[in-house]
């Protein structure tokens, strides 16, 4: 160009002593690091805003929109929060340690939190616990802090009473969130109660043996139901972490449309 542009940036900057440009250097390089970590997190766009996901580990994970922060089954310790905003909500799916954490719970801040837990939680939560519970059974629907919550089924197929997950005992979840609906699977199989979803936008589906179930029944179970996003989550067993790639590449051939995110759960 010859419109004087290069000579007037060259003038703007030598106006800039040494350490203004280290500073400008350093200032731009904390930005570049800032929006990279962002990363971590997914926007989901919604009314009255965005909806944040951040995952925390296994089944856990953070949802933000408006005024509302959720947090699903909170475990790791509080330290895995670090960096969270305080909950609104908490939601807990099961009795299991990887998802009733008494020792997590007491090391956050839930002041301002409503539990909602299926009563198998309710009767172990130590009193005190979060400003209020409320309890949901599978097929239960209530709006609690402006926000519908929906109790699903999650439990191991065939029915039986030793298995680890029995049917009734434990909630997956919908949340409505900015006319978008999120589903938490908990720890299931491919149940039909699953298979029979509509409209789900975001999925978190779990996918560990010997516990849930495994790589080919959950892509079966998402191809069929078809969530605009699915996330593979709560996949590390017995024999280590589920290869998310397999279920990746099954669920792509199924039903292309529906958009499989991998992400880093076990940091």
């Amino acid at each position: 160009m010859d419109n004087g542009t290069k000579p007037y940036i060259t003038i703007a900057f030598s106006q800039f002593s040494k350490n203004q440009l280290r500073t400008m250097k350093y200032l731009t390089l904390l930005l570049l690091f800032i929006s990279f970590g962002a990363f971590s997190q997914d926007m989901i766009p919604a009314k009255k805003g965005d909806v944040t996901i951040n995952p925390i580990t296994h089944g856990t994970l953070v949802l933000e929109h408006d005024s509302q922060v959720i947090y699903v089954d909170p475990y790791g310790g509080a330290a895995a929060f670090e960096g969270q905003k305080k909950p609104t909500l908490v939601l807990i799916t099961d009795i299991h340690g990887d998802h009733l954490n008494q020792e997590t719970l007491d090391g956050l801040d839930l002041a301002d939190a409503t539990i909602i837990a299926p009563q198998a939680v309710a009767d172990q939560l130590t009193q005190g616990t979060g400003k209020n519970v409320v309890i949901m059974s599978n097929g239960q629907s209530k709006a609690v802090n402006g926000i519908k919550i929906e109790a699903l089924a999650m439990y191991n197929l065939p029915e039986s009473s030793e298995s680890p997950h029995t049917k009734g005992r434990g909630n997956g979840y919908i949340i409505h969130l900015g006319g978008k609906q999120f589903y938490i699977s908990g720890d299931t199989e491919d149940i039909p109660e699953m298979r029979a979803l509509k409209n789900i936008d975001v999925a978190f589906v779990c996918m560990n043996l010997p516990y849930t179930m495994d790589v080919d029944q959950a892509a079966s179970a998402v191809s069929e139901f078809k969530p605009t996003i699915v996330y593979p989550y709560h996949y590390r067993g017995t024999n280590g972490l589920s290869d998310v790639e397999k279920f990746k590449n099954l669920v792509n051939e199924a039903a292309p449309n529906v958009d499989v995110r991998l992400r880093n759960w076990y940091q």
